[in-house]
């Protein structure tokens, strides 16, 4: 392992926070939407990641990325509502089956994972350039 791989881990790991803080936002965006079809609800998103460590031929890839993004397939949550303007034949609109509050739990989780990963880096580069420093 290199001396500077630590920035690969950090900047991938920061890479996929940065996806996994985008899906929880269009998770919570998306949570009351409503759909006149159970089918055509949105699907809360999870990305799932996955470790690197490949070596090639001079360099070694080390690192975290997003292997795809999932789509929960919990069954959308009913409301009877027949004046809605979705209302299907029954007056019932679907809407998405998002825990707010555990996706707000995992926002805080991503941020903070995003800001140990930016501590690691900034924490590297200040060893880094003491050890180049040391010689003069």
């Amino acid at each position: 392992m290199g001396l500077f791989n630590v920035f690969d881990v950090s900047g991938s790991a920061m890479n996929a926070q940065t996806v996994r803080l985008n899906t929880i936002a269009s998770n919570i965006a998306n949570a009351e939407s409503v759909s006149g079809n159970p089918d055509q609800v949105y699907r809360a998103k999870t990305p799932l990641f996955e470790t690197l460590l490949q070596q090639q031929a001079n360099h070694n890839s080390v690192g975290v990325k997003v292997k795809q993004i999932l789509e929960n397939n919990a069954a959308p949550i009913t409301r009877h509502d027949p004046n809605h303007p979705l209302a299907d034949e029954q007056g019932n609109v679907y809407l998405p089956n998002i825990d707010t509050v555990g996706e707000m739990a995992n926002m805080m989780s991503a941020s903070r994972s995003y800001q140990n990963n930016v501590e690691v880096f900034n924490t590297s580069k200040q060893l880094l350039m003491r050890t180049i420093n040391l010689g003069r």
